[in-house]
């Protein structure tokens, strides 16, 4: 049996082939790479973001959370009522019961 040869024109068109088709495939590949590497990337940056607003917030609840501990002190609260208020303090009232010993013996 003879073989039969293929002739240049063909094995020309057949490199044509091969060479557009990988070409067509590394430029394909490079622009996936590239889409998920920038998808990639934003997603990095968004995590970053989210995490620095959070410890922003953290640090805002902390602060107001000192600030009320501070506020809920009863020296602090006596001072803005005098300041702020304008309110007096009354001296304590004190009550003295007077205990006559004599009369509880005879009952």
């Amino acid at each position: 049996m003879a073989k039969k040869r293929i002739s240049k024109k063909t094995m020309n068109i057949i490199h044509s082939i091969v060479f557009f088709a990988s070409t067509l495939a590394f430029i394909s590949c490079l622009i996936i790479y590239l889409w998920v590497y920038t998808e990639i990337d934003e997603t990095i940056l968004s995590i970053e973001i989210q995490k620095s607003t959070a410890e922003e917030l953290q640090n805002t609840i902390e602060k107001l959370k000192s600030n009320i501990e501070s506020l809920s002190r009863a020296d602090v609260i006596a001072k803005k009522a005098r300041t702020d208020l304008k309110m007096v303090f009354t001296e304590p009232e004190t009550l003295r019961i007077k205990i006559d010993y004599l009369q509880n013996k005879a009952l």
